[in-house]
């Protein structure tokens, strides 16, 4: 299926990007969440850099941190030499499509007049004209 549905002379978001859209909107509502992901686009960060910036436990950042990884916002790398190190950014075509989408769902251009074809009937001028 094609992400994207012609409608008229509009383009619109499939249902299957809709619905991804909407998850990765519900991830990123949770405002601890919101807040890590505002970090990590300021760069690559390592799980005792946020722990620090943001004064919560290091374990309730690596849970957030799992939800951005699991929707595929963020993406993890182990330190070569020594594996206990993570660093986490950005996955920059999550972010592209993230923006994409939203650019698109929010586009004032798409917003289209009522169709004629639904609706009570147009009322006649008492006039006959």
């Amino acid at each position: 299926m094609s992400n994207y549905l012609r409608v008229g002379e509009k383009t619109a978001l499939s249902p299957d990007r809709l619905g991804s859209l909407s998850r990765s909107l519900k991830v990123l509502a949770e405002p601890k969440r919101l807040l890590l992901f505002e970090m990590l686009v300021q760069g690559v960060q390592c799980n005792c850099d946020l722990v620090d910036a943001l004064g919560m436990t290091p374990n309730l950042v690596s849970h957030h941190m799992s939800v951005l990884r699991e929707a595929g916002l963020v993406v993890a790398e182990r330190d070569p030499l020594d594996a206990r190190w993570v660093y986490y950014s950005i996955d920059p075509t999550a972010l592209d499509a993230l923006r994409d989408e939203l650019g698109l769902l929010l586009d004032p251009s798409r917003i289209q007049p009522r169709r004629v074809t639904c609706g009570p009937p147009v009322a006649l001028d008492p006039h006959g004209v």
